[in-house]
């Protein structure tokens, strides 16, 4: 049985896209819009032959040697080590007085062309070929049959050396010619995406790849000082791993008691209510309590500053500066507008494989919504995302801002189906105060108190009350006085 090797890429995170990186001696299809990164992913790969000592050709058809060099020198590459070919026109070829009369001259540049790359290759014997691009060769050839007949040449003759060759292709010249794809070993489809608001987005596809079974659909990618940088699609199901499902608690015993002693291991809990009654710190409680069993945890901020949160929970008892000083809490800045949800899996990820963090606070999905391009998009990512922070037996927290203060609220996206534990934080008026209520919606993995509690936030933290029995309708925020003490026992501690 032969085995196959392969190229790497020297692209972070596509050669798992690709199940290992480019089979060696095939021909594979780069192809994009200008713009898209298919320079700076063909200089990565050869910039990785280089550094593994094969023989490295770049031959281009539409940029000058210099403006390759002033490309690389931009992501701080010098590329030692590969041989520019800077295939220009032949004089005699750009000369009117020169230009056949009973040949088209299109006849003579596409065979000078073909002539002038097999003598670079045979002069350089590269193991690694980068041909850019094909659409001056489609434009020389002028017809669907002489364009195929010259892919077909080009790939006979690099197959018989052996060499790697990465096609690329800006789809210039005809967007729905497909022949290259039929040729091709493989073929990487890029796009980017422009929002209405925020940056660009850009994203790849593997459309083929013979023999081997890659990883299919989407793939967000950035490109950055020092080259490309691919975020797999995360597939949870890859990602089991073995845990004990025990208890974490908040470390309040009120509140513990409501959720019936804590939340398990490895599940997730959706806090839900209006702006302003207090989601972020309920989260950061359970954080501090799992910090000070000896774990990690992280905050992924996206509507708060990050300055402000923390002046916030310092007059709330919890000094954030301090645990993130310690290293013990890892707290990231989240712009929706710039991040894509690729790329905020993977900080995730490397925040629980890499930090070893087992509670992942997410505040909250108002904003990580706006970083997606609709709400299918959101459940899908959020469902994997879950999953994967389950199956590794990390906490998960989420939090989402309804609609409106009192009465009938909306969440802007309903993903309560996804969350093992939903905690509902209400306001409610009662006695001419505006006071604060909280109940246990739904716990799957046991039983909870079923009461609805009232609740007040102070540099004490956060504090519960009896049971509001006496009212009936506070999650409708305003409640009816239905008997019994209308005083809340809450209410004298503070007094006192």
């Amino acid at each position: 049985m032969t085995t196959v090797s392969f190229a790497l890429t020297g692209v972070d995170g596509l050669d798992n896209i690709l199940a290992g990186g480019l089979s060696r001696g095939r021909v594979f299809l780069l192809e994009g819009s200008p713009g898209t990164g298919k320079t700076t992913i063909a200089t990565q790969f050869l910039n990785e032959g280089a550094a593994s000592g094969e023989r490295c050709l770049y031959i281009t058809l539409s940029e000058t040697e210099d403006e390759m060099r002033e490309g690389a020198r931009s992501h701080s590459w010098d590329l030692d080590g590969i041989e520019i070919f800077e295939l220009i026109p032949p004089e005699n070829l750009l000369d009117e007085e020169q230009q056949q009369s009973l040949l088209y001259s299109s006849d003579l540049e596409l065979g000078e062309t073909t002539r002038r790359i097999f003598e670079a290759f045979d002069r350089v014997k590269p193991d690694r070929v980068v041909l850019d691009s094909l659409s001056e060769i489609r434009l020389l050839a002028q017809s669907s049959l002489r364009y195929r007949r010259q892919i077909l040449a080009l790939k006979h003759f690099f197959s018989t050396q052996k060499a790697t060759v990465l096609m690329l292709d800006d789809l210039t010249a005809d967007t729905a010619d497909k022949t290259v794809h039929s040729v091709a070993h493989g073929v990487v489809r890029l796009e980017e995406l422009s929002p209405n608001y925020g940056s660009e987005r850009r994203r790849l596809r593997i459309i083929k790849y013979r023999g081997r079974r890659f990883r299919g659909g989407y793939h967000d990618f950035v490109i950055e000082t020092g080259g490309v940088r691919v975020f797999p699609r995360l597939v949870s199901a890859e990602h089991k791993t073995d845990f004990s499902r025990d208890i974490l608690t908040s470390e309040n015993a009120e509140l513990d008691a409501l959720l019936g002693g804590g939340v398990e291991r490895g599940s997730s809990i959706l806090v839900l209510g209006p702006a302003g009654t207090g989601k972020s710190l309920l989260t950061l409680i359970f954080a501090v309590a799992a910090i000070s069993g000896g774990e990690r945890a992280a905050m992924f901020v996206f509507d708060e500053e990050i300055g402000l949160l923390f002046n916030r929970a310092k007059s709330l008892g919890i000094d954030m500066q301090a645990l993130v000083d310690n290293g013990s809490l890892i707290v990231e800045q989240v712009d929706a507008a710039e991040l894509s949800p690729g790329e905020f899996s993977q900080r995730v990820r490397t925040c629980v494989e890499q930090h070893a963090v087992r509670t992942v606070i997410v505040d909250s999905l108002n904003g990580y919504r706006a970083a997606m391009p609709e709400e299918n998009g959101l459940i899908l990512h959020m469902h994997e995302l879950l999953q994967y922070l389950n199956r590794q037996g990390a906490t998960t927290f989420l939090t989402v801002a309804q609609h409106g203060l009192v009465g009938d609220m909306k969440a802007p996206v309903d993903v309560t189906y996804l969350a093992d534990t939903v905690i509902l934080l209400r306001y409610f008026e009662a006695l001419g105060r505006v006071r604060r209520a909280i109940s246990i919606i739904k716990k799957r993995t046991g039983v909870h108190e079923d009461t609805i509690r009232e609740y007040r936030i102070g540099s004490y933290g956060i504090r519960l009350g009896e049971p509001l029995a006496s009212f009936q309708g506070v999650l409708r925020g305003v409640p009816t006085f239905i008997g019994g003490d209308n005083s809340s026992a809450l209410l004298e501690d503070e007094r006192r």
